[in-house]
């Protein structure tokens, strides 16, 4: 399911643990490390398709964590045209995100990488909220420095000093597009 500019309705989940340390998931089979994430199935609300893909990913029910808040409006990102499947490059350009943060409440050990047939991530751990931004693969970069630094504002009420400086925001960022979730 393609929005008319070529972008996929997703969901991006930031878990937190009563320290602000973030779940930072390791992608089965890779070397690269990111947030939960998922799409938006037909019908399905972006808190549904949360919910759905909080499960499938990491094995936590609705009833474990606590909805902090989420992104205002759409983030978008580009995924280059060499990741793209051929016969989708005329149409596809990327995803479009609305973005969860969420606190934990149940113990670590709720955590399930395998609780559905097709694991997305084989390692976790519990990493300082502003994840360095090398170790995001670099079309998302842009994408996570606008979400944390939106959620950031909500989850430590506008105190900010520990933002690195590679999460200052410029006029080079990418815009979150306007409209409703």
């Amino acid at each position: 399911m393609l929005d008319r500019d070529g972008y996929r309705p997703n969901v991006g989940i930031v878990i937190i643990n009563a320290r602000n340390e973030v779940f930072w998931g390791k992608r089965i089979r890779e070397h690269s490390w990111q947030f939960p994430q998922g799409g938006i199935k037909q019908g399905e609300t972006p808190e549904q398709a949360m919910f759905r893909e909080l499960h499938e990913e990491v094995g936590l029910r609705p009833e474990q964590v606590q909805v902090v808040t989420r992104t205002r409006d759409w983030l978008r990102y580009d995924v280059p045209k060499h990741w793209i499947k051929r016969e989708w490059r005329s149409t596809y350009r990327g995803q479009k995100q609305i973005w969860f943060l969420l606190r934990l409440l149940s113990k670590d050990t709720a955590i399930n990488l395998r609780a559905s047939g097709h694991p997305e991530f084989d390692a976790w751990r519990w990493t300082n909220f502003w994840v360095p931004l090398d170790s995001v693969i670099e079309f998302k970069r842009g994408v996570y420095k606008l979400a944390l630094n939106e959620l950031a504002d909500i989850l430590f009420q506008g105190d900010i000093r520990e933002r690195p400086k590679s999460y200052a925001l410029s006029s080079e960022s990418i815009s979150p597009e306007v409209g409703n979730a």
